[in-house]
């Protein structure tokens, strides 16, 4: 009787196992007979293995595998030192084919949009390498022209990469990968964006950050791009200065005055149409080295009272109003923009972020400078 229960629960046990949800990876590799293939996982703490197969005259492949949960992953098929990157986001089914030698060229991705756009990176950086070691190895060109000429060819892929792959679309794997890629030269290896001590680069580790934190606020890969997000605004960021001087005797704090700006559509969003419900007006920079954990804060207290009548009127004082508008692409609630700091200069407001409560009836009541206790314990009051 004991032996019939083991190798029931044995059966079920088994049977759970091959219920797990898996994305399949399978294709041809031609002129590759007798090499071994790897799948590897792109881990953020370095590259597994995961499975190898010893490639047939055929070379035809097939290797089944455990979904990725909470984010995109990463994968790479590998033959010696060829790799060919691509990306799963759940169960879908990947197909390549590839000849050998040169298979990290000489392929072609079918499963879903990441992994081809990845294709299109992977190209594109290989042919900025082989110009860069190009320019290394010219002896007829004085050392500091061969820097100004790698710096200009850089700048120029990274400019092409920023405004073709990651603003657009800042919350897909091949943003991501975007952003990571990095360059072999003579001298070594380098991330081709700095996220750290470059702005513009860390606007760009910025933008998809706030787009992976939208969707996969905790996933480890978000976390790392927070956290490189962060510390490159905080490392690059200018003196904290003051926006405007204005009198501060002229703040009111009852009653409400109007705002009128546009959002990332151009459509004016009016603060008096918020009438009935309770607003959180703030004003700030996303380019703030604060800026990405504030915008988690006030994601959590949407999500927890919109449905009780909470709105956030979010206005923008950013320069940059195109990083403006791809990190706010993805929030919930309005998002405006102004840039002559009108609005600010009404509110009475000499440094940011600053924000308001707003009551039901349109009145302010309270000022974060003036602010007891804890914001949701504030806001809950009001609701």
């Amino acid at each position: 009787m004991k032996k019939i229960t083991f190798f029931i629960m044995a059966a079920a046990f088994f049977a759970a196992c091959s219920d797990n949800p898996k994305f399949l990876v399978e294709g041809q590799f031609e002129g590759a007979a007798d090499s071994v293939l790897y799948l590897e996982a792109n881990m953020l703490d370095g590259v597994k293995i995961v499975d190898s197969v010893k490639l047939k005259a055929n070379g035809e492949f097939r290797f089944k595998v455990a979904a990725p949960k909470g984010c995109p992953e990463f994968y790479a098929l590998r033959i010696n030192g060829e790799r060919i990157n691509f990306a799963v986001d759940s169960t879908e089914t990947i197909r390549l084919k590839a000849a050998m030698p040169g298979m990290s060229r000489n392929y072609t991705v079918e499963g879903n949009v990441s992994s081809q756009k990845m294709r299109e990176l992977s190209l594109m950086q290989q042919d900025l390498q082989r110009k860069i070691v190009a320019l290394e190895e010219n002896d007829g060109m004085y050392p500091g022209d061969v820097v100004d000429s790698i710096e200009h060819i850089v700048k120029a892929y990274k400019e092409k990469v920023k405004q073709e792959y990651i603003f657009p679309a800042p919350a897909t794997a091949y943003a991501y990968y975007a952003v990571c890629q990095s360059v072999t030269d003579l001298s070594g290896s380098f991330m081709l964006f700095n996220p750290l001590n470059d702005r513009d680069d860390v606007k760009a580790y910025a933008a998809v950050a706030t787009a992976w934190d939208c969707y996969y606020p905790d996933a480890p890969r978000t976390v790392q791009l927070c956290n490189a997000a962060i510390r490159g605004l905080d490392n690059t960021a200018p003196p904290r200065q003051k926006v405007i001087d204005v009198d501060e005797s002229k703040v009111s704090e009852t009653g409400i005055i109007d705002v009128e700006l546009p959002d990332i559509n151009s459509k004016l969003r009016k603060l008096t149409d918020l009438k009935g419900k309770v607003v959180l007006l703030d004003f700030t920079v996303f380019a703030a080295k604060e800026s990405p954990q504030r915008t988690r804060l006030l994601r959590s207290l949407y999500e927890k009272y919109s449905g009780q009548g909470l709105e956030i009127y979010q206005v923008s004082l950013d320069e940059d109003i195109h990083f403006w508008k791809t990190s706010v692409e993805h929030l919930p609630w309005i998002s405006v923009h102004e840039t002559d700091g009108h609005a600010m200069s009404s509110y009475g407001i000499s440094n940011l972020p600053t924000f308001f409560l707003i009551n039901r009836a349109n009145e302010i009541v309270l000022r974060s400078d003036f602010m007891e206790g804890t914001l949701e314990n504030n806001i809950q009051k009001l609701l």
